[in-house]
């Protein structure tokens, strides 16, 4: 039986939204563990978590056409890198 096309439709929005709420948690999360002394902001954890949350924040703005949010995710995601491929002290 099918359930037709608004059925899809709300299916895909839920999925976009948890997909969201993942992202803006993997954010949070390292926010909060910086925040309370469980890792510091230069460790490798810590970027990677704010890379891969802002990256997909900023793919899920740009399928909704939000500039803003695609800019600030953007360029969240961009600052993330340059601890993660520099060299380990």
């Amino acid at each position: 039986m099918s359930r037709g096309y608004f059925g899809d439709v709300r299916e895909g929005l839920a999925m976009v939204q948890v997909v969201s709420v993942l992202g803006a948690l993997l954010i949070l999360t390292a926010y909060a563990a910086n925040q309370l002394g469980l890792i510091d902001r230069r460790h490798r954890i810590y970027h990677a978590m704010n890379l891969v949350g802002a990256a997909i924040l900023t793919v899920v703005a740009f399928e909704a056409q939000q500039w803003g949010f695609v800019l600030l995710e953007g360029a969240w995601a961009v600052l993330a890198v340059p601890p993660l491929i520099r060299p380990p002290r």
